[in-house]
C-alpha cells in the first residue's frame, strides 16, 4: 500500500485531490497542513466515505524537514499549499532528502520553471520532483500535445480560464492573483519577446454553453515553457477572466494604477475585494470554463485551427486543477511514474488520463477542428 501525504490537503484544491485518491483502496492518505484542527476535521469527515485509510498530521510546507517526512513515511508528497509565488523549494528539498516523490499544484511562473535546479539532487535520490501539476502547465500541455499531433508546425497557443463566481479562492490566493495587476510580464508575440501587463490586454471570449466573458493577460509558467518545447512557436498567450463583468472591469481599471506606479501593488486590496465578492455571491454562477486554442500548418501546408474546450458545472471547477496531481500520484505509487529528476509538469500525462478522471463529474471537454 502506498502512502500519499497531501500538504494543504484541506484547502480548495488539496481537498479535491484527497477526495479522488480516497477512492483507491490501495492508497493510504495523510491530510496535512499548518492547522492540526483543520487537518483532523477534514480527515475524519473524508474517512467516513473513503475506501482508503485517511490519517492526518501537522506540517508547514515552508518549514518542513526531512526528519518530519521520514516520521510520516510517505511514498508521494502532494504540495497543494499555495499560493506558490511566496514559496521556495523547502518542501521539495525535504522530499529529496527523505527519499519520497514530490508533486505540486503550482502555477507561479518562476517557481515552476525553476524546479530544474533540483534535478541533479532528485536524480541522485532516485525520486521524481514535479512542479505545475495543475490546469497550467500540466493540463494545458496535454491539450496542446493532443491538438498538435497532426500539425507540421505549431504557430500559436492561447489558453484561457474563467472560473464561476461561486468559487472562493481565499485571501492568500486572491492576493497573489490581484498582485499581478499592472505588473509587467514577458510574452512571445509574433515571434518576438514583448512586455504586457497583468490584468490588461482586455478582450472578450465566448465559452461554449457559458457565453461571453471578459478576459485579461495573466502570468503563468506556460509563457516560458511552450516556447522551450516548441521553438517555432510565434505567439503564446494566457488569459484569465472573472465571471462577473463589474468585478473584472474593476480589476482591469485598478491595474492601471499599479502600472502607472500610483500604487505599488493591489495585493493589499485582496481582503476588501474578496469580501465584496462574497457579499455579492448571488451574482454569476457555479459554472467555469477553460479553452486551449492552437493554430499552425498541417503536413500539406494548410493553416489549421484547433480548440479544446472544457465546461465545469455545479461548482466542480476546482477539481480541474487537482486532477494532474491525482494522475501522477497514482502512477508514482504504482511504480510507473515519470523518471527520477526534477522538471515542470509539461507533457507528463495524456489528455485521455484527464478525461478518465473526470468521467464521473459534471465536467465536459471536447475538441473542435476546423
Amino acid at each position: 500500500m502506498g502512502r500519499v501525504l497531501i500538504v494543504g490537503g484541506y484547502g480548495a484544491f488539496g481537498a479535491r485531490a484527497a477526495e479522488r485518491l480516497a477512492r483507491e483502496p490501495h492508497i493510504e492518505i495523510v491530510i496535512a497542513g499548518r492547522s492540526a484542527d483543520k487537518a483532523r476535521i477534514f480527515a475524519e469527515a473524508l474517512g467516513v466515505r473513503a475506501q482508503a485509510h485517511v490519517g492526518h498530521a501537522t506540517l508547514d510546507a515552508t518549514s518542513a524537514s526531512a526528519a518530519a517526512l521520514r516520521s510520516l513515511a510517505p511514498q508521494v508528497v502532494i504540495n497543494a499549499s499555495g499560493p506558490f509565488q511566496q514559496q521556495d523549494y523547502t518542501l521539495a528539498r525535504a522530499c529529496i532528502a527523505a527519499g519520497c516523490h514530490y508533486v505540486d499544484l503550482a502555477d507561479a511562473r518562476a517557481f515552476v520553471t525553476g524546479i530544474g535546479a533540483l534535478d541533479g539532487a532528485a536524480r541522485g535520490a532516485g525520486v521524481s520532483v514535479i512542479s505545475g501539476a495543475s490546469s497550467v502547465p500540466g493540463l494545458s500541455s496535454a491539450a496542446v500535445r493532443r491538438m498538435a499531433e497532426d500539425l507540421h508546425r505549431l504557430d500559436e497557443v492561447h489558453i484561457g480560464i474563467s472560473p464561476g463566481n461561486s468559487f472562493d479562492p481565499g485571501i492568500a490566493t486572491a492576493a497573489s492573483i490581484i498582485g499581478q495587476a499592472g505588473k509587467p510580464l514577458g510574452v512571445r508575440q509574433s515571434g518576438r519577446q514583448k512586455t504586457v501587463y497583468g490584468w490588461q490586454g482586455l478582450h472578450r471570449h465566448r465559452f461554449p454553453e457559458i457565453g461571453y466573458r471578459w478576459m485579461s493577460d495573466v502570468d503563468v509558467p506556460d509563457l516560458d515553457l511552450f516556447p522551450l518545447h516548441y521553438p517555432q512557436l510565434a505567439t503564446v498567450r494566457f488569459s484569465a477572466g472573472l465571471e462577473v463583468g463589474v468585478f473584472h472591469l474593476g480589476l482591469w481599471g485598478a491595474s492601471w494604477l499599479a502600472r502607472a506606479g500610483i500604487v505599488r501593488s493591489l495585493a493589499p486590496l485582496a481582503a476588501p475585494m474578496l469580501a465584496a465578492k462574497r457579499r455579492l455571491s448571488m451574482l454569476g454562477s457555479d459554472t467555469g470554463g477553460m479553452f486551449v486554442r492552437v493554430a499552425g500548418l498541417d503536413r500539406e501546408g494548410v493553416r489549421r485551427t484547433r480548440v479544446w474546450n472544457l465546461v465545469a458545472r455545479g461548482g466542480e471547477g476546482p477539481y480541474v486543477p487537482a486532477m494532474a496531481s491525482v494522475i501522477l500520484a497514482k502512477r508514482l505509487v504504482a511504480g510507473d511514474g515519470p523518471a527520477p529528476g526534477a522538471c515542470p509538469c509539461f507533457g507528463l500525462f495524456q489528455l485521455e488520463d484527464f478525461e478518465a478522471e473526470i468521467a464521473d463529474l459534471d465536467i465536459t471537454c471536447w475538441l473542435e477542428r476546423d
